[in-house]
């Protein structure tokens, strides 16, 4: 299943993961778009409230650019550089052009949708 994922006005398409963290939070977009502010955090990922708990399944694990990870069950990561942690994996962005750039140096606004 693929998502939409609208960086600062920029679109970019995500591969979900099969787990049911993911499908908690496709019933999440499907009654409505997610738009999320994710705050810089080390200067390799974006990561920001949920505003509600999905179902994790953390396994220690090392992430990539274009990772979409769950943190803690509630709140969502984006990577631009790597790390390893403890995550749930939902996704990864399928085409990275422009991914750093578009997540730039602060705060960005982010909105999830599946993809129609």
């Amino acid at each position: 299943m693929k998502m939409n994922v609208n960086v600062n006005g920029q679109d970019f398409i995500a591969t979900l993961e099969l787990n049911s963290a993911v499908d908690a939070f496709v019933q999440m977009m499907e009654a409505g778009t997610v738009t999320l502010q994710l705050r810089d955090y080390s200067g390799f990922e974006k990561v920001g409230p949920l505003g509600q708990s999905l179902p994790a399944s953390d396994r220690q694990t090392t992430t990539h650019a274009g990772d979409i990870v769950l943190y803690q069950g509630d709140q969502i990561v984006m990577f631009y550089g790597s790390n390893s942690w403890s995550y749930t994996r939902l996704g990864h962005i399928d085409d990275l052009t422009g991914w750093k750039e578009a997540l730039g140096n602060g705060d960005v606004t982010v909105t999830f949708s599946v993809e129609d």
